[in-house]
């Protein structure tokens, strides 16, 4: 689930929410309890884990894969290199 920040035009309290996508927004303030919450645009953070995500989409050599444990991956990288460009 997504935390979603939310500022009381009210009272100017600002808090993190965290609540599916499918919910409606917040929209009473928990310290004054107005109607009044907006959500702000704030970048999100999240993290692709477990298996066949890697740190990038476009690592070569040994691939780090998130889900391992390690540190680096043990599985061989034989097969997915790309070709070298035109």
């Amino acid at each position: 689930m997504p935390i979603y920040e939310y500022q009381c035009q009210a009272c100017g309290h600002h808090l993190e929410i965290m609540h599916k996508m499918s919910e409606e927004p917040s929209k009473e303030c928990p310290q004054c309890k107005q109607p009044e919450l907006s959500r702000q645009i704030s970048a999100a953070g999240f993290r692709l884990a477990g298996g066949g995500w890697y740190e990038t989409d476009f690592k070569s050599g040994s691939k780090k894969n998130l889900a391992d444990s390690g540190g680096s991956s043990s599985k061989s990288d034989s097969g997915t290199s790309a070709a070298p460009a035109a």
